[in-house]
């Protein structure tokens, strides 16, 4: 075979023509090509293969490409073939570290091997996930364990850094990853004692850092790679210089994970957690140095008084909307002017003692970053370029105060991210597009008049599937809204024989929701179990439903997406509400100010094509394989009767549609039929 193995070579000859692979990775997956004969149960497709040559031609050239793949296109195939064969050093960047895990264990070694490519894989996470030597024997020392358990977990972790390789605590599965002790044998970018660090030579953050640089291809999450472009802490600094590709899985959640970075946070609990360990290191280290529970009560005082500004439990408010006679602002004043004589006594003592400095330096960081937001509502609006143009905000919670700086555009700044060196740049999920328009996607990331393609499933969605739309239910504002939800859906549940998912779109729905359907199993004598967020683990929840086989899971945003179950064990998907975000959120109503300043209309442009790609990945989570059927219902009645209404259904999988009750009920017996439906919706 000519292809792919001469292909290696290649990478260094001059930029190839568009379509120069295309023959080759058509052999590949074709019915006889490695990847049939490698992977069990491979078959070609002949959108993965179409997806496979886009991804070959933007890596060659060096372009940038949005690449939308419908559910069952096998999109990650589509970018490792191209990827591993032509990609030179490749960055890939994942939505979860489940999927990151998933792609280093298992994807990446399949397609290698089936290739025969000889090309060196690196996995990077955040330096939370790995032990740290320092922290773990300081810890030890201290004893300061608050349960039975963690001085279990503790000594589990002892053992485990005498044989791990990675220090990656993904490997200990005997020690959750929500136990409390890791963050008492990890570090932070405010604890790391960096090249000063007695275990330095042996440091897992460093050696995960050192074999990322060496790797061909490079595996990481959005959430490490945003971190790292805003605070230059995770590694990815050093690698993106050298990299040739850089792909995004799961790209549709770029903007609220760049969002989150490109802004800065500063919140009372961190000064409160700061003043928790001036008071440890200075009693330990400069015991005659200071006054130190004075020191300290002084700026935990303030920290809780600024707090307190907001009488209410919990509090989103734009900088505009707090009246200007608010004792927030005096109390933000006192908190600056504390840290600050907080940062003078540290001054004094800090060369008596390594971690002494290392609270200065974090005083100091708190500190600015309050002055920052502080001058930052004093700004002329008319000198901020649009890459500084912020929304500033409080949010309070039972506990504490977050101070935010949100940047009303990622676009400029991203933008200019992937100014300098030509690299492919390849954006792909399953959801990017509303109708097969890219435009809202592509505004928010700063990728204007970059070419964009959509591959559909393969799946025979109006066979396979049934979008359900009850009739007379209430407007979703009703107070009752939840309960008519489960009037309407508990027949269609009994139909299915539960195997149901309740996708909610707030908390408090998923608990109203709970608590009715508790009740009317426990009337109706309905063996169904029931499942609900938050009583355990996304993964323990997601098992337990696989295992039972006819449960009902009731979640709210973390389980639209992200979560794979096949076969009978999930056959109805109800939705409760378009997916439509808060109208009360501080930076969604900044934004849509900005937009409505050019003359364009906020909710068309920003909130509309928002919900739509969030409801498709809501329905994507039915049909995930070709043997797969089911029911999608959507309760919210605008859907039929508002004007935007055709375009959000239009915007989904072309199931078969009806608003008759008992046609969806029948679906479940007659699924292997031709499915009755109306036309209506």
């Amino acid at each position: 075979m000519t292809g792919p193995t001469a292909a290696l070579t290649e990478h260094s000859a001059p930029t190839p023509e568009p379509g120069t692979h295309d023959t080759d990775i058509e052999q590949l997956f074709d019915a006889a090509g490695l990847l049939s004969q490698a992977v069990p149960g491979f078959r070609p497709r002949q959108s993965q293969t179409e997806m496979a040559k886009a991804i070959a031609t933007a890596i060659s050239c060096q372009k940038t490409l949005i690449a939308e793949a419908g559910t069952g296109t096998g999109k990650t195939f589509a970018y490792l073939v191209p990827a591993l064969l032509w990609g030179g050093k490749v960055i890939l960047s994942t939505g979860t570290k489940n999927l990151q895990d998933q792609l280093y264990l298992r994807d990446i070694p399949t397609v290698r091997k089936a290739l025969n490519a000889p090309v060196s894989v690196a996995l990077l996470k955040g330096r939370a996930n790995y032990v740290c030597h320092f922290h773990l024997e300081r810890t030890l020392q201290n004893g300061r364990m608050t349960s039975r358990e963690d001085v279990g977990y503790l000594r589990e972790i002892s053992r485990f850094v005498k044989t791990t390789g990675s220090g990656d605590k993904a490997e200990l599965s005997r020690v959750p990853e929500s136990a409390t002790v890791w963050n008492l044998v990890t570090s932070t970018r405010d604890t790391c004692m960096g090249a000063e660090c007695q275990y330095y030579q042996d440091c897992f953050v460093m050696k995960a850092r050192k074999e990322a640089q060496q790797a061909d291809v490079v595996v990481v999450n959005h959430h490490l790679f945003f971190a790292d472009v805003a605070l230059r802490d995770t590694g990815v600094a050093e690698l993106l210089p050298s990299a040739n590709t850089v792909i995004f899985d799961e790209a549709h959640q770029l903007p609220e994970t760049a969002t989150l970075f490109f802004g800065e946070t500063v919140s009372t609990s961190q000064v409160l957690e700061l003043c928790r360990d001036v008071l440890a290191e200075g009693l330990a280290h400069a015991r005659d140095g200071a006054d130190w529970p004075k020191v300290v009560s002084t700026v935990e005082r303030a920290a809780r008084d600024l707090r307190l500004a907001f009488p209410q439990d919990v509090v989103r408010l734009a900088v505009n909307q707090i009246a200007p006679s608010s004792a927030f602002f005096p109390a933000l004043e006192k908190l600056q002017d504390e840290l600050h004589g907080m940062v003078a006594v540290l001054e004094k003592q800090a060369e008596r003692a390594e971690t002494i400095e290392q609270c200065r330096t974090r005083a100091i960081e708190l500190s600015d970053k309050l002055a920052a937001w502080d001058s930052a509502q004093n700004a002329n609006p008319d000198k901020v370029t649009p890459e500084q143009e912020r929304v500033l905000w409080v949010e309070a919670f039972s506990s504490s105060l977050q101070l935010h700086q949100t940047p009303l555009s990622i676009a400029p700044i991203f933008s200019k991210q992937r100014e300098g060196t030509p690299r492919a740049w390849i954006f792909t999920s399953a959801t990017l597009a509303v109708k097969n328009d890219f435009n809202h996607y592509a505004s928010q990331m700063g990728l204007w008049n970059e070419t964009a393609q959509s591959w559909p499933s393969p799946f025979d969605y109006g066979r396979q599937g049934l979008l359900y739309v009850p009739e007379n239910l209430p407007q979703p504002n009703s107070l009752d809204y939840t309960d008519a939800v489960i009037d309407a859906a508990l027949p269609i549940i009994e139909a299915s024989g539960g195997r149901a998912f309740l996708l909610c779109t707030t908390i408090r729905a998923v608990n109203r929701a709970a608590e009715r359907l508790r009740e009317e199993f426990d009337k109706r004598g309905l063996p169904f179990p029931l499942m609900v967020q938050g009583e355990a683990g996304r993964t323990e929840l997601l098992d337990r439903f696989r295992a039972a086989g006819n449960a009902v899971l009731i979640g709210s945003q973390s389980f639209w997406e992200g979560v794979d179950v096949r076969g009978d064990a999930l056959s109805l998907v109800i939705i409760d509400k378009l997916p439509f975000s808060p109208p009360d959120d501080p930076v969604l109503a900044a934004r849509i100010d900005a937009l409505e300043r050019k003359g364009l209309n906020g909710f068309v442009h920003h909130q509309l094509p928002a919900a739509i790609i969030n409801l498709k990945q809501g329905a994507g989570r039915l049909i995930r394989d070709e043997t797969d059927h089911g029911v999608l219902m959507i309760c919210d009645p605008r859907i039929i009767s508002k004007p935007y209404g055709r375009r959000i259904w239009q915007s989904l999988p072309p199931f078969s549609r009806t608003r008759d009750a008992n046609v969806a009920k029948e679906f479940f017996t007659t699924r292997d039929r031709d499915v009755p439906t109306t036309r209506d919706a």
